[in-house]
């Protein structure tokens, strides 16, 4: 399976799609209109190894709830990132048994290196 999920309105996930270019055989979702579903998040923590590995603390929602302040659980992460979209770091590129998480340069580097051999 070949899925991204990204949000369109964000400016760093749009440079990022272009620069894979072409994503042929990738399915995109846009987590913003179609939210992601709960099976969708097992699956993609399966492969990450955890809820906070998905997490995104740059959210601006992470620092107005306080959360910063509190020690946060597995399950916490997990139900902040399905209760809202902003709280998934992205984009989030899954590659049949590959997953790919955030934007920094070495992540897309080998997102890029993986889609294009």
């Amino acid at each position: 399976m070949k899925k991204m999920y990204h949000l369109g309105s964000c400016s760093t996930c749009q440079r990022i799609l272009k620069e894979l270019e072409p994503l042929d055989g990738v399915t995109l979702q846009e987590i913003k209109t179609e939210p992601i579903t709960v099976q969708q998040l097992e699956e993609m923590k399966e492969k990450s190894g955890s809820f906070e590995a998905l997490f995104s603390k740059r959210a601006m929602l992470f620092r107005q709830k306080g959360l910063h302040e509190q020690q946060l659980s597995e399950t916490d992460y997990k139900n902040l990132i399905l209760e809202h979209y902003t709280f998934l770091k992205r984009p989030v590129l899954l590659l049949n048994d590959q997953i790919f998480v955030g934007n920094a340069k070495k992540v897309v580097q080998a997102a890029k290196e993986a889609l294009h051999p």
